[in-house]
């Protein structure tokens, strides 16, 4: 069986993205779904000074095996001041790192969702940006804009937002070896 990594760039215990990874993966499909917290992979911020004295964090080593062990990706993003978080941006310099290439060319839903009208449009733009680089294949996204109205009670309730998750997880079950 298929095996799904998905988490949230964010370690808020509230995560509005965390609730949208979570439900997006209930339209995956013959897949075994693991959702990942960042909160379970504490890591100091990364640090030339923290490598050379003290190595690489056994929790950057950890998620590496998780993200190892996974056929595909669903990813949403937080945005903190413009940017990807930076618990998110300390995790993906470590991951770099260990191993520079650390998606393994396997597929990713990259989503994003804030509680503004641009669905934390800067930190999903740098994302598809970066995560390339990082071997990841991206074959769907899907942002969530003003999450506060249009997430209720653990789903997406505007009907045609809806439509475009099932729509982008379907491209994403698509692509799974």
């Amino acid at each position: 069986m298929k095996k799904i990594i998905a988490f949230a760039g964010s370690d808020s215990k509230t995560s509005i993205n965390k609730q949208l990874v979570t439900y997006a993966t209930i339209y995956i499909k013959d897949a075994e779904v693991l959702i990942l917290d960042l909160n379970d992979y504490p890591l100091p911020t990364y640090s030339v000074n923290v490598e050379t004295e003290s190595g690489f964090p056994e929790n950057a080593k950890l998620f590496l095996e998780q993200l190892k062990s996974a056929d595909g990706f669903v990813i949403s993003l937080a945005e903190h001041n413009n940017a990807y978080t930076a618990v998110f941006k300390s995790l993906m310099d470590w991951l770099s790192r260990l191993e520079l290439k650390f998606f393994y060319n396997k597929p990713m839903l990259l989503m994003s969702t804030s509680p503004g009208e641009r669905a934390a449009k800067s930190a999903f733009d740098m994302g598809y940006d970066r995560f390339p680089r990082h071997d990841a294949q991206i074959v769907s996204t899907f942002n969530l804009p003003s999450f506060n109205d249009n997430f209720k009670n653990g789903e997406v309730v505007d009907e045609q937002l809806n439509t475009k998750l099932i729509e982008a997880v379907t491209t994403f079950n698509s692509h799974l070896k």
